[in-house]
């Protein structure tokens, strides 16, 4: 049963896209073609011939069309053996004629969901007799091929499919069900009875790209998109340069996500390295931005990625090209910006529209041997300060307590950020002991102003930020030696009152935000 001509199909799309062509080709090609509602109209406007669902099973469609395919005359020509002489008989003496070509597209739950609907309308958007007719074609796909897609209609269109393709085809309409009845699964979870954890997770994701390899060349790795009406990395509009890597695609999102923080602020540029950000700032121009930026770590910034708030102007592309620079995300970019990234071939341009919402809900996940954990976004933000210390922070200490706050929610734990004057000072990173990260922060520092001719450090008079809290006085005391004057930290330790009492004996003015940001 290797290659099978095409004596009957079958026809029914909620998408009509190019169903009228596929009609035509076959009718060429002797097929007899067996449709329902809008679709059979579609075809006879064209003036094919169309022989109604209805008349092959005997049965009107009834219950507003909810009852026309699920019926033995359709389904036993889809399922029969037709080399076992058992079904051949059942064929023979009930006169159910065999269907060798099923063309079906599910009515558009997603779509239907994503505009808003009323409940009674999301459940009428759910397919019962397409899935079945799906399912029924693409197990029996030795004999009956089964096209879910519009892009595979030219498979078919010859009039015979080879047994390869509908392999390929079957394969593909079990994902088609799958990925459909996960969103309706989903929907039902989630939004429905609104659980945030349903007892069954179905997660859905469509394969974009092979990648060349993974974090290393000995790691294989794809690329898969999330379905649904999602913004990201994944939907991003690249320009030019290479293909994006694994890592690539890694960085860039640690760095969308940051710089989403600022989508609202003032100019602002973030700068990451390895998932972690390695310069923050903001400035009266993006240029501005990425000058205080690259001078945080200017050794890190070499081959990293960078993220803008703002429409990429020349200026600043410019500034960036000064040094290889992996990948620059913007939401926009200008005719002279592009045409200077088009000389640096090995840099990519992605433009992303309108940054995501910081504060928008969703899952995470990660997978650990045996299965997957899984947990809602960290979309926190601190509301109101509390003031721990004696000495009240200033105006600027709070402006600074903030911003280094929320680079700090974006850097691996655990995580220190100085910061001043809007950019980050020294960032400390994924280090097993927050006393450490408060030193290499401090010593990342020094090291920009020894590097930029400054006379001191942009910690001295800074505030500093702690993703959890200070176990000990000893990590806040390295941070008073590195100069900063404001302390920004959840709280919440058995040893909050010596920590206090050494921000107090420091003349610190420190917060708590009742908030910690631990990113492993």
């Amino acid at each position: 049963m290797t290659s099978i001509p095409i004596k009957r199909a079958l026809l029914s799309v909620s998408d009509k896209t190019g169903i009228v062509d596929l009609g035509e080709a076959l009718a060429s090609h002797g097929v007899e073609l067996v449709s329902t509602g809008g679709t059979a109209t579609a075809l006879r406007a064209a003036g094919l011939d169309v022989r109604d669902v209805s008349e092959l099973t005997g049965f009107p469609e009834m219950m507003d069309g909810r009852v026309k395919t699920l019926h033995p005359m359709v389904h036993g020509g889809l399922l029969a053996v037709r080399d076992d002489a058992g079904h051949a008989a059942s064929m023979a003496e009930h006169q159910i004629g065999a269907i060798d070509l099923v063309i079906v597209n599910l009515y558009p739950f997603e779509a239907t969901v994503a505009k808003g609907a009323d409940r009674d309308t999301v459940i009428e958007n759910i397919d019962i007799g397409g899935p079945s007719m799906v399912r029924s074609a693409a197990k029996n796909h030795v004999y009956v091929a089964i096209v879910t897609d519009p892009a595979d209609y030219a498979l078919v269109s010859g009039g015979t499919t080879t047994l390869e393709d509908r392999k390929k085809l079957a394969a593909k309409a079990f994902a088609t069900t799958a990925a459909y009845d996960s969103a309706i699964a989903t929907w039902f979870g989630t939004v429905d009875q609104a659980e945030e954890f349903p007892a069954t997770l179905p997660i859905t994701l469509k394969r974009g790209d092979t990648l060349r390899y993974g974090e290393n060349p000995h790691q294989s790795a794809a690329f898969y998109t999330a379905t649904g009406n999602v913004r990201g990395i994944g939907q991003a509009r690249q320009l030019q340069g290479k293909a994006l890597s694994y890592n690539n695609l890694n960085d860039a999102d640690a760095a969308l996500e940051l710089i989403a923080e600022f989508r609202d602020a003032e100019p602002s540029v973030v700068i990451v390295k390895h998932a972690n950000p390695c310069g923050v700032a903001t400035g009266a121009t993006l240029a501005e931005a990425y000058a205080a930026a690259f001078a945080c770590d200017t050794v890190s910034a070499f081959g990293g990625i960078i993220a803008v708030n703002r429409t990429l102007d020349a200026e600043t592309a410019r500034a960036i090209t000064g040094i290889f620079t992996e990948v620059v995300v913007a939401p926009d970019a200008d005719e002279e910006a592009i045409a200077l990234f088009a000389a640096k071939k090995n840099l990519r341009l992605l433009l992303t529209g309108e940054l995501p919402d910081p504060a928008r809900t969703g899952l995470t996940a990660k997978s650990i041997a045996g299965g997957w954990l899984v947990q809602g976004r960290d979309n926190g933000t601190p509301g109101e300060l509390k003031v721990v210390t004696k000495r009240q922070p200033t105006e600027q200490e709070l402006i600074d307590c903030r911003f280094a706050w929320t680079v700090a929610k974006h850097t691996k734990s655990n995580a220190i950020v100085y910061a001043k004057d809007g950019s980050t000072a020294g960032i400390g990173a994924g280090q097993m002991n927050r006393l450490e990260s408060a030193r290499i922060a401090a010593w990342k520092a020094k090291d920009a102003a020894d590097k930029a001719g400054w006379s001191t450090p942009r910690t001295i008079g800074s505030a500093v930020a702690s993703d959890a809290f200070f176990p000990f006085a000893d990590g806040l005391l390295a941070a008073v030696e590195a100069g900063a004057t404001a302390v920004i930290q959840p709280g919440g330790s058995i040893r909050d009152a010596d920590v206090i009492a050494a921000a107090d004996e420091a003349g610190l003015a420190m917060v708590f935000t009742g908030m910690r940001h631990f990113r492993h």
